[in-house]
């Protein structure tokens, strides 16, 4: 009787293994050359990968980007934190574990971000992607102050402006990468701050 094997085939981890290798090869293409500036023939050279070969394993370059911001996010494990932080009878800690996801978030992708910004300005895909991701992100904000609006000083339709301005990578960009605050310093002030202007 044949035993069925478990997990992936050779092959199939051979293939992850190439898409690995193109995605890693392309995110740091992406950051140093810009996404425009990446071409699949770049991308090809820099994982020595054939260039059919990518366009097999993903299509073109917003699919490949798209594969980064997967495997980035799926290391967070957002949707977990966000239930926690509503589950908390202090909000004050709910918005210092937003806080501390918001910092993890800019630890492990904040190089992704800003690809993907660059990226929608010149592809209609990814331009979709981002409204999709900015209108998931309000929708879990709204989500989290409506559950504590009892304790908000503000309304909840401020409050998400506040929420969404303190979070802009903007901001992490101008406090952690131009005045080298370290990431410590981030989270604190952001929580503080969360904390400050939402609930007094």
């Amino acid at each position: 009787m044949a035993v069925k094997r478990e997990g992936p085939t050779h092959r199939q981890r051979q293939a992850l293994a190439t898409k690995s290798a193109i995605a890693a090869a392309a995110r740091r293409l992406f950051a140093t050359q810009g996404y425009v500036g990446t071409t699949i023939t770049a991308i090809a050279e820099a994982a020595d990968i054939p260039a059919p070969t990518i366009y097999s394993a993903f299509g073109g370059k917003s699919a490949i980007l798209r594969a980064i911001a997967w495997e980035a996010t799926g290391t967070l494990d957002v949707d977990r934190t966000h239930a926690e932080a509503l589950a908390q009878s202090d909000p004050r800690d709910g918005l210092r574990m937003a806080a501390n996801l918001q910092r993890r978030q800019y630890e492990v992708m904040y190089d992704v971000i800003d690809i993907y910004q660059e990226a929608a300005r010149t592809d209609p895909d990814i331009a979709a992607d981002m409204q999709t991701i900015l209108a998931n992100r309000e929708r879990a904000f709204r989500r989290h102050l409506e559950a504590i609006t009892p304790h908000l000083t503000v309304e909840v339709d401020e409050g998400v402006a506040i929420y969404q301005t303190l979070v802009l990578p903007e901001v992490y960009r101008t406090l952690v990468l131009e005045h080298a605050w370290p990431l410590n310093q981030y989270e604190t002030w952001l929580a503080n701050s969360l904390i400050t202007q939402l609930t007094g």
